[in-house]
């Protein structure tokens, strides 16, 4: 029997050593920004548990939030600085703010934002005597909006998590009246922007359920969620961005695509 023709044998180690030199394709990744709320040891943040419901051979999911910052101490501290270094294009960005992001900004512990979303900016001087130029929270938003926009990176804006406090059987539906879920929803629309109304998702879901039962997902502090509750806030960002027919439901994991879209869910989005 003759042997494989020298040029043939020579063609393929060629083509063997061709693909071992070619760079391996990265893959994208969904970056998170935001507090504790997403961010909190044993996986009592949203966003570590979210990684479950994507598939890992799909997309990488990055938890870049941060305890007790706010829009403005998230961008004044630099934290965005290493998220934004590492974007890529047709990466992503999950972008929510509001919890630590209300008061006086120019008092302890000096993070809250003016309000609104306008480009509003007042020079304060904070209690360790250095002066800021602070600006609204609308105006960090949409920083962070347009910094991942021009890394060829998709922003997303969410709402903020809901906190166990009730008032006749409703759950309160964000902070100050809701104002900073809706300066969200604002920028997001004005920038042209997906939203993600995690708030009123949230909420109606805990009504759903009742208070007695939604009472085990929080820990006393009644702001931050158990591990249970953490894995139910991120099975309802999925639910939202399934709701808004986001490009990310083509990375969800077998777990991800058993989460039903929002406008699946009795009541959800309904305000």
């Amino acid at each position: 029997m003759r042997g494989i023709p020298a040029w043939i044998a020579f063609a393929g180690f060629a083509l063997a050593i061709g693909a071992a030199n070619q760079p391996t394709r990265e893959l994208p990744k969904l970056y998170v920004i935001g507090d504790s709320t997403a961010n909190r040891s044993n996986r009592r943040g949203w966003a570590d548990p979210l990684a479950d419901y994507f598939d890992p051979d799909k997309i990488t999911v990055v938890n870049r939030a941060c305890g007790g910052r706010s829009a403005r101490s998230f961008f004044t501290e630099g934290l965005w600085n290493r998220p934004l270094a590492d974007l890529k294009p047709g990466d992503y960005v999950l972008i929510q703010f509001g919890h630590n992001d209300g008061g006086a900004p120019d008092q302890p512990p000096a993070r809250a934002d003016l309000p609104g979303t306008d480009d509003e900016a007042k020079r304060l001087t904070m209690p360790d005597g250095r002066i800021e130029l602070v600006h609204t929270f609308g105006w960090y938003l949409r920083k962070f909006v347009h910094d991942a926009q021009a890394k060829g990176a998709h922003p997303i804006v969410v709402s903020m998590t809901v906190r166990y406090v009730w008032s006749n059987g409703k759950v309160e539906r964000g902070l100050a009246n809701g104002l900073f879920s809706k300066w969200s929803k604002t920028i997001a629309e004005t920038e042209n922007v997906p939203f993600v109304d995690l708030t009123n998702i949230i909420a109606d879901a805990y009504e759903q359920m009742g208070q007695r039962r939604v009472r085990p997902l929080f820990e006393p502090d009644c702001t931050h969620t158990t591990a249970a509750g953490a894995d139910m806030n991120a099975s309802l960002v999925v639910a939202g961005l399934k709701g808004i027919r986001s490009p990310l439901v083509e990375f969800l994991s077998a777990k991800g695509q058993s989460v039903a879209a929002a406008s699946e869910v009795p009541g959800v989005l309904s305000h």
